[in-house]
């Protein structure tokens, strides 16, 4: 009993997580309701967010290459800036890949093209 009155908000938030994790694909899937508006607005805010992070990113990675060329700073931080790009670019892929959408392909604005392209 001690054990549970001194973790009670964890196990509350398991079961939450638990409970969200269980619900299934019929929370999250129609062609009209709230859930479409949501997923419409994350995908137009992920893009938005790509975009300003691969020129920010661009910017940097230029910078840093500058910097590392001429010995301020390590050339690690070049490498994990374009890793880190790499990785962006092709989240929309991963997402896409790993829900196993099919029927809407290109919404996430992945950079890597499946078609070989």
């Amino acid at each position: 009993m001690r054990f549970i009155n001194k973790n009670i908000w964890t196990l509350m938030a398991f079961a939450m997580v638990a409970f969200v994790a269980m619900t299934g694909d019929a929370c999250a899937q129609g062609t009209s309701g709230i859930m479409s508006l949501v997923m419409e607005k994350l995908i137009n805010l992920f893009k938005s967010v790509k975009s300003i992070v691969f020129i920010l990113g661009g910017f940097g990675l230029v910078v840093v290459a500058f910097l590392a060329i001429f010995g301020k700073v390590n050339w690690k931080w070049f490498a994990g800036l374009a890793v880190g790009l790499a990785v962006l670019a092709a989240a929309g892929a991963v997402i896409k890949y790993s829900t196993g959408d099919t029927t809407q392909t290109g919404r996430m604005g992945d950079t890597f093209s499946s078609s070989g392209v």
